[in-house]
């Protein structure tokens, strides 16, 4: 079976059974900031399984796209020694939510392998938990003989949601491969389904949760006991196709094929090569991360990215492929995926131009790496030492990807080593660090009590901006208090409210609270547990008293501002999609009331025509006053409605769409106006960078964009009074004079450069002895002369004294401080002006270099210059890279 047909059967066979078919989520997990990627079927499921969340159905199935670059067997640099364990891969499961439980789990599993899949019931082998006679039982009457199920402890067969919550025993199914499998050496000790000799695969695990552990340790029964299971699917392909590698199936020999074509190798040895499986295993993450988002960063997601890109790269070396070629393979994924995920070829021109563009920038490290290394090399030597310091090696790989395997190898050579523990201690403490940035802190305790106490708030803010509200609860300082008087800071939650929560970009409202004997100010509202509305203010007059009820108002001004703003972050994505392609994708947002700011995925900056056209088009959807409509709707149905999902926010099953004409639709919490009409004006204050492959556009809308061209026009009455010309005269008056101050500045200039000539010709070299050699040195500090006038001058001295060097500095009206140094032809071998500036840079805290015969440096020390150009310090400087290179 190929492997499409082997997910269509997994497929097809569940939802006869009365399993919801559900959508493969995003590598961004949508309900877990926790997680750095989806890595397994069940997390889109992971509040249901907790009670957090109800679905509509009770059984579900599901492929889902999973990233695994941690754990056991998954850390990034694993990855290709094994033929069973990916970095990207698809996770076929079932699931059950309080429905069926082990009886009906097990009958499936073995139906769906013996008699639609026929694997002989002689290569099964099942593990069970060690004291889980219940599994046993089932897998009995299942026909599986007892001398194939074997009882495993608590490390392989008892899984766990985290240190508490939800668990269970689970059992997992293995696949014999036969002796065939296992090389030569490994035959004599194999322990049987236990071992890592690569004979048995597992190729299923069915978790059975039905126990919640406490802090304590101890399990309690869950009322209503559920089913999570996993599958990979390059696994059962391998298994339906009879391989013994995932490689060569026909998930990856495609993309083998490819790199086949690259290289002088063939397929087969290549799915059998560390690179080879390394760039084929790496190429699917690399075209997948990207659709889904993410792009080359130094944090999180992009960071993993990028390590992923580079040391593919890094593969691609030992094939012989110098120059970028990552970027091509991405299309061949596409290709190959999009029987299964149609959206890949939407993705396809970015995936290969951020990959070009990473695959380049690595390059170019990877170089700088190389002179770096050199230099990390050179300074052991000269202490005698014989062992490189681990953190050294792992610095040049956290910074540049310099690869370990490369530096040790180039070690070596040069008669040394690498400390290889330093070197994983290194990384282990970074590998730390970069988890402990991905644990998301709870919530203040007290906010997960009020809600545990209040429930959820009902948002009314859609509909109407004040309305009565019933005070439930008053927190002071984390504390809840009964009343709150004149002058304290209080945090308020009622059990309705018509002030935004801040969230999806959109920030919070303000208003007051207001009641005949007391007045209270909403400064802020914010959302610290999903559904809990929480408003942060002052008690401005009276006491306010939980119970009581109050008139509960909405800046009104403010919400308009925000709206405006939100209205148009919509406008302004789909016209960047229109504009640029459908590549872009939103990456964050803020929604204020006096401005917005929009952040968007793409590789480059957008030229002044860009810029100009997407306002243009924008304030064209302005001016049409369409109307701005909502609608909620199953979160899957928004989807195939084609409506744009942001996976770093948080959805329900139930979601709101905003649709704009044909022309705009995205899932939105945020509040809107009601024709884009009322957004009145958009002007884009500017467009910058904000990361690699990141870009931003700040914008402001209505009264502020007004304001803004107001002034505009204020300033520009003020220029033209000043140039004593009308307004429209403005710019043609402003031409002629930048012309008539060029000349004046090139004249200035001519001037300088006569005077340093003039100033040149009466220096007097002294002479500094160096290894019993007399050299003719200048030394000249110069008041406020610029880098061109210093060049001048060298000419003029090294013209005049013949041989020798001269050494020049000035202090610049800006506050920086220069030097310049010329050596002449006859000493360039022994004193190069490159190893010499690189002494004196140091004094006025710069940095240095260019060529044997020339060199220069700026910094911002001008009062180092005295010293960088004493003449003993000079003597010494020239003595020391004399020795250095004699």
């Amino acid at each position: 079976m190929k492997s499409h047909e082997v997910r269509r059967a997994f497929l097809d066979y569940f939802a006869d059974r009365g399993h919801t078919l559900v959508p493969s989520s995003a590598l961004i997990p949508q309900k877990d900031p926790t997680l750095l990627f989806t890595n397994a079927g069940m997390v889109q499921f992971k509040n249901v399984f907790t009670g957090e969340e109800s679905r509509s159905y009770s059984r579900a199935v599901s492929s889902q796209k999973c990233m695994r670059v941690g754990g056991k067997h998954n850390d990034l640099e694993n990855v290709g020694w094994t033929t069973r364990h990916h970095t990207f891969f698809e996770m076929l499961g079932n699931f059950s939510f309080g429905d069926y439980f082990k009886s009906d789990a097990i009958a499936f599993a073995w139906e769906l392998l013996v008699r639609r899949f026929q694997i002989p019931t002689d290569r099964l082998w099942i593990t069970i938990y060690r004291d889980d006679d219940e599994a046993e039982g089932h897998w009995k009457k299942t026909g599986v003989s007892p001398d194939r199920i074997v009882r495993m402890g608590e490390e392989t067969n008892f899984w766990a949601m985290g240190d508490t919550g939800p668990c269970g025993p689970c059992s997992e199914l293995h696949f014999d491969q036969g002796d065939s499998a296992v090389p030569p050496e490994h035959l004599p000790v194999c322990r049987g389904v236990d071992c890592d000799c690569d004979r048995y695969i597992e190729i299923w695990n069915l978790v059975f949760m039905q126990y919640d552990r406490d802090r304590a340790g101890k399990l309690t029964p869950l009322p209503r006991p559920s089913i999570d299971t996993g599958m990979g699917l390059e696994r059962i392909s391998a298994v339906m196709q009879g391989v013994k590698s995932d490689y060569e199936t026909d998930l990856f020999l495609p993309l083998l094929s490819a790199l086949s074509k690259k290289t002088d190798r063939d397929v087969t040895e290549l799915a059998r090569s560390m690179p080879g499986r390394v760039i084929a295993d790496h190429i699917r993450a690399i075209t997948f991360l990207i659709h889904d988002g993410i792009l080359p960063s130094n944090e999180g997601r992009g960071y993993v990215l990028r390590r992923i890109i580079r040391r593919a790269a890094r593969y691609g070396k030992e094939l012989g492929l110098d120059r970028p070629f990552l970027y091509q393979l991405t299309g061949e994924v596409a290709d190959l995926m999009k029987g299964t995920y149609p959206d890949l070829t939407r993705s396809r021109m970015m995936a290969a131009q951020v990959t070009q563009g990473e695959e380049e920038r690595f390059i170019e490290t990877l170089n700088q790496g190389l002179g770096l290394w050199h230099e990390v090399m050179a300074a052991v030597r000269k202490k005698g030492d014989s062992v490189i310091p681990g953190r050294e090696a792992f610095r040049l790989y956290d910074t540049f990807g310099f690869p370990y395997d490369l530096a040790a190898d180039m070690a070596r050579e040069a008669g040394l080593r690498i400390d290889e523990d330093g070197y994983r201690r290194a990384m282990d403490e970074q590998k730390d660090r970069a988890r402990k940035s991905w644990v998301v802190k709870e919530s203040a305790p007290y906010y997960q009590k009020a809600f545990s106490e209040f429930g959820a708030t009902r948002f009314v803010g859609y509909d109407t901006l004040e309305d009565e509200v019933h005070l439930l609860g008053i927190l002071k300082e984390g504390k809840p208090v009964k009343k709150a008087r004149a002058g304290e800071t209080v945090e308020l939650i009622f059990d309705r409210t018509p002030f935004y929560g801040e969230s999806g970009g959109q920030v919070g409202d303000q208003g007051v609270l207001e009641h005949p004997d007391a007045l209270a100010e909403i400064h802020h509202t914010v959302k610290p547990v999903q559904d809990l509305f929480v408003h942060q203010g002052k008690v401005v007059q009276g006491e306010i008293v939980a119970g009581e009820t109050y008139r509960a108002l909405v800046n009104h001004a403010a919400r308009l501002g925000a709206a405006r703003n939100h209205t148009a972050t919509h406008l302004i994505h789909a016209v960047l999609r229109e504009i640029l392609g459908e590549h872009v994708k939103q990456a964050g947002s803020l929604v204020a009331a006096d401005r917005l700011r929009f952040d968007f995925s793409h590789f480059k900056g957008l030229s002044p025509d860009e810029l100009k056209r997407v306002e243009a088009e924008v304030n064209a959807r302005v001016r049409e006053d369409v109307p701005v409509n909502t609608q909620v709707m199953d979160f899957h149905e928004a989807l195939r409605a084609g409506a744009l999902a942001f996976f770093d926010d948080k959805y329900g099953d139930r979601v709101r769409v905003v649709r704009i004409s044909d022309f705009s639709k995205e899932l939105c919490g945020g509040t809107h106006c009601h024709q884009t009409g009322e957004v009145g004006l958009v002007k884009l204050v500017q467009e910058t960078s904000v990361a690699a492959g990141m870009r931003r556009i700040e914008a402001i809308t209505g009264e502020m964009a007004y304001i803004h061209a107001k002034k505009r026009e204020d300033d520009l009455q003020e220029i033209a009074a000043m140039l004593k010309v009308k307004p429209a005269e403005v710019v043609e008056r402003t031409r002629k004079l930048l012309e008539s101050y060029r000349e004046y500045e090139k004249e200035v200039d001519r001037l300088k450069n006569r005077s340093a000539a003039n100033e040149a010709k009466a220096l007097v070299p002294d002479d500094v002895e160096v290894g019993g050699r007399k050299i003719k040195v200048v030394r000249k500090k110069f008041d406020s002369m610029d880098l061109p006038g210093l060049r001048t001058a060298s000419d003029v001295i090294r013209g005049q004294i013949g041989s020798g060097i001269s050494l020049l500095g000035s202090a610049t009206p800006s506050g920086e401080a220069l030097l310049f140094v010329t050596v002449t032809k006859d000493l360039e071998k022994d004193v190069p002006a490159g190893s010499l500036i690189k002494e004196l840079a140091p004094f006025i805290e710069g940095r240095g270099g260019g060529r044997p015969g020339s060199a220069q440096a700026g910094g911002k020390q001008p009062q180092g210059l005295d010293r960088a150009l004493d003449r003993d310090q000079v003597r010494r400087a020239i003595e020391k890279v004399a020795k250095e290179k004699l």
